[in-house]
C-alpha cells in the first residue's frame, strides 16, 4: 500500500505536539498554552484521519478544511509560545516548520479536491 504523505505527517506531527507540551507543562508548569496547541496540533491527524474513512467527496473535503484550520490554529500557538519566550525548546522552531508545511499540503489537497472534474 502507498505510503499517504498527510496522514503520516499529521501523525507524527501529533506525536511531536504532545511530547513539546507535556515537556512544557513539566518543566515550566505552564498549562494554559500548552493545552491549547495541545488540542488543536492533536486535532490535524484526527481529521486527516477522519477524511480517509470520508463516505463522500463534500465529507472528505469538509474534514481537511477543519484539519485546515486546527493546523492555522497550531501555527498561532507555536508562533505564541516563540515569540514570548514562555519555553526554550529547540523543538519549538521545527514545530513551526512542520506546522507550516502541512498548511501547505491541507491546502494544495482542498484545491484538488474542489477543482471540477
Amino acid at each position: 500500500m502507498k505510503e499517504n504523505i498527510i496522514v503520516t505527517k499529521s501523525y507524527a506531527f501529533a506525536v511531536r505536539v504532545v511530547k513539546f507540551c507535556f515537556d512544557m507543562q513539566t518543566k515550566n508548569r505552564e498549562f494554559v498554552l500548552s493545552k491549547q496547541l495541545l488540542k488543536s496540533g492533536t486535532s490535524i491527524g484526527a481529521n486527516v484521519e477522519e477524511a480517509q474513512g470520508a463516505i463522500s467527496k463534500a465529507e472528505f473535503i469538509a474534514k481537511i478544511q477543519i484539519a485546515l484550520k486546527e493546523a492555522k490554529e497550531s501555527k498561532y500557538w507555536i508562533r505564541l509560545i516563540i515569540d514570548t519566550s514562555i519555553f526554550d525548546s529547540a523543538e519549538k522552531e521545527q514545530l513551526l516548520a512542520d506546522c507550516t508545511e502541512l498548511i501547505i499540503l491541507l491546502t494544495s489537497i482542498l484545491k484538488t479536491a474542489k477543482a471540477p472534474k
